[in-house]
């Protein structure tokens, strides 16, 4: 009986073929989307901190950027730390009570969608010289004022505050002036208010409608040209690691 045996080669190409295929399906997909870090660096009863919550970064819930940013607020600002571990605010002993609520608040509930709007609260009771009603932010945002009071009571109010006084002056390079806001990292200085158009050319995704105004016009094309990029390296070892799995 004759037996019909094929080359190596016919079988290895089409193999091949295959292998591209998956390679170059690969390679031009888009990269899964991460969210952009934005820091803000503030104290509470500073003008320029509270104008700026409450008149431009509340933008980011009202205009829809919240599902691609993860806000980070980082209530300290200008304090100091005495070597006895004592917080010195630049603005009284207010301004530290408040600046360790807040830290409890956004200790408390992470989720900025939550404490966002009891921080908004606050800068806006600054705004006009109302700040001693902040306890009326519980009642206004729904969030339970007793979790609150235990944190702040208890000192660890304070510790947050020592943890984010750390955080503050390892800044690099270090903040000149409050707010100091960064996006991934990056300080935007005098531009702070144009934190959008820094967003939206930092996030990898689709861009949110937020971003489609004409005053990002230079971030979407930023965005547009830099593209979804696959890193060659690990296309390599993706090569390596199909071809030892198939022959």
């Amino acid at each position: 009986m004759a037996c019909c045996s094929c080359s190596s080669s016919s079988r290895i190409l089409p193999r091949i073929l295959i292998l591209s295929l998956v390679l170059f399906s690969f390679a031009t997909a888009p990269c899964a989307a991460g969210r952009v870090t934005m820091s803000v660096y503030y104290e509470t009863l500073c003008p320029f901190c509270s104008g700026f919550v409450v008149n431009d970064l509340a933008r980011i819930f009202r205009d829809g950027l919240s599902p691609v940013v993860d806000l980070r607020l980082v209530p300290f600002g200008n304090g100091r730390v005495s070597p006895d571990g004592s917080i010195t605010c630049q603005h009284g002993e207010e301004e530290c009570q408040l600046n360790a609520i807040e830290a409890c608040v956004i200790r408390l509930w992470p989720d900025a969608e939550q404490h966002f709007p009891f921080i908004n609260c606050i800068e806006h009771l600054a705004l006009t010289q109302k700040w001693n009603a902040w306890q009326s932010c519980f009642q206004e945002t729904g969030l339970a004022s007793q979790p609150v009071m235990d944190c702040y009571n208890s000192g660890y109010g304070t510790q947050l505050q020592l943890q984010y006084a750390a955080e503050t002056n390892a800044l690099q390079p270090p903040h000149q002036f409050v707010p100091w806001v960064t996006v991934n990292g990056r300080p935007l200085g005098d531009d702070y208010t144009n934190f959008e158009a820094y967003i939206c050319r930092a996030y990898d995704g689709e861009l949110p409608e937020a971003c489609r105004g004409k005053h990002l016009a230079i971030a979407q094309q930023t965005r547009a040209s830099r593209g979804g990029k696959r890193n060659p390296q690990k296309l390599a070892i993706l090569l390596a690691f199909c071809i030892a799995v198939w022959f």
